[in-house]
C-alpha cells in the first residue's frame, strides 16, 4: 500500500513556494510527465463539469483545469499552500478552495462530476487506498468519474533524479539511497514516497467491484478512472 511515513511532512515542511519550487527546478521528461497527466483528466472532463481536486497544493493543476470546467474545488490540508494558492489563482473566477482532507470529504453525496487525485495523490495523501477511492466515490455523481494516478515503473531513474533534485535544494531531507529502490524513495527526515501499481489498482477496484479503466500513460503514470454508479 501507498504512503508518505510522515502524514504531516506537506503541511508542514514542503508546501507553498517551496512546492511550487520543486515543480520549477523539474527535468523536461518530468514536466512531460506532469503536462500528461493534466492533458490526461482535461480530454475526459466536459466544460459543464463540476470538479474537486484532491490535494490541490498550490494550485499547480487547479489553474490549468479551471481553463476547461464550469466550476472546480481544491482541497488540501496545508494551509499554507491553500493561502499560497489565491494569489496564483487571481483571475480564476470558477475555483474554491478548501482547508480539508481528502479522509473525510465535507461535501454532500452526488456533488461533483469528476474528482481527480494525480501525480501520485494515492500515495502522497496518506489515505487507506480503499477510504480514499470510497470517500471520492461518496461524493462523486452517478455516471461521473474519479481519476487516481500513480507513477509508472518506466519513469523511474527521471523520477529518482528528481527527487534528488529537490533533496540538492533542501526541499527534501537526504536521500537514503539504501532504502531507495522499487519504487519507494526514503529521505533520512522521515518522507516516504511509494508507488501503487497497476497490479495494486486492479487488486483494489477487483476488491469494491467497481467499473474501472486501467492503463499506463505516455510510459510515466498509472491512471485508474472509475465510473460511479450508486
Amino acid at each position: 500500500m501507498s504512503r508518505i511515513e510522515n502524514p504531516d511532512y506537506y503541511s508542514k515542511k514542503l508546501f507553498a513556494q517551496k512546492l511550487k519550487k520543486a515543480y520549477e527546478i523539474a527535468s523536461p521528461r518530468i514536466n512531460q510527465y506532469l503536462e500528461a497527466e493534466i492533458q490526461y483528466v482535461n480530454d475526459r472532463i466536459q466544460s459543464s463539469d463540476t470538479v474537486l481536486e484532491l490535494g490541490c497544493g498550490y494550485g499547480r493543476v487547479l489553474k490549468r483545469l479551471a481553463d476547461k470546467v464550469n466550476k472546480i474545488i481544491g482541497i488540501d490540508i496545508a494551509e499554507a499552500s491553500l493561502k499560497y494558492a489565491e494569489e496564483y489563482l487571481i483571475g480564476k473566477s470558477n475555483v474554491e478552495l478548501h482547508f480539508m482532507t481528502a479522509r473525510s470529504i465535507k461535501f454532500n453525496d452526488e456533488t461533483f462530476d469528476a474528482v481527480v487525485g494525480i501525480q501520485n495523490a494515492v500515495s502522497a495523501l496518506k489515505i487507506e487506498p480503499k477510504l480514499l477511492l470510497q470517500e471520492s466515490m461518496r461524493v462523486t455523481k452517478d455516471g461521473g468519474k474519479v481519476f487516481l494516478s500513480s507513477y509508472s515503473e518506466k519513469i523511474w531513474e527521471e523520477r529518482l533524479s528528481w527527487f534528488i533534485q529537490q533533496s540538492d535544494e533542501g526541499l527534501l531531507g537526504e536521500i537514503d539511497h539504501n532504502k531507495t529502490k522499487n519504487g519507494t524513495i526514503v529521505c533520512n527526515n522521515g518522507f516516504k514516497s511509494t508507488t501503487y501499481s497497476e497490479s495494486d489498482f486492479k487488486k483494489l477496484v477487483r476488491e469494491l467491484k467497481l467499473d474501472a479503466t486501467i492503463e499506463e500513460v505516455d510510459e510515466s503514470s498509472i491512471f485508474c478512472v472509475i465510473t460511479v454508479s450508486h
